[in-house]
């Protein structure tokens, strides 16, 4: 039996994602800068590590959500699209 075509992400899901990554760059530069206090730069290393992680799963789930547009059947085994004219 066929599987069912993946629900479309709702838009907040992406919202929330590209809000994850600013929030993310800002903690970088942020830190990258040298100004925050060992308290404060762990705090936004942590921070940054959830963000990292919710970014990382929401790559995964729309790289799932492209194999199983690709082929249906086997998501496992779908190639990528070659927009490469030869």
């Amino acid at each position: 039996m066929p599987k069912s075509p993946a629900a479309p992400v709702p838009a907040s899901s992406i919202a929330e994602f590209e809000l994850s990554l600013d929030e993310l760059e800002q903690l970088v530069t942020r830190m990258e800068g040298g100004d925050l206090s060992l308290d404060d730069s762990l705090k936004s290393f942590e921070r940054g590590i959830g963000l990292y992680r919710q970014c990382q799963t929401a790559l995964e789930q729309a790289e799932l959500r492209v194999r199983l547009l690709l082929d249906p059947e086997a998501p496992d085994t779908a190639e990528p699209f070659d927009s490469r004219i030869d």
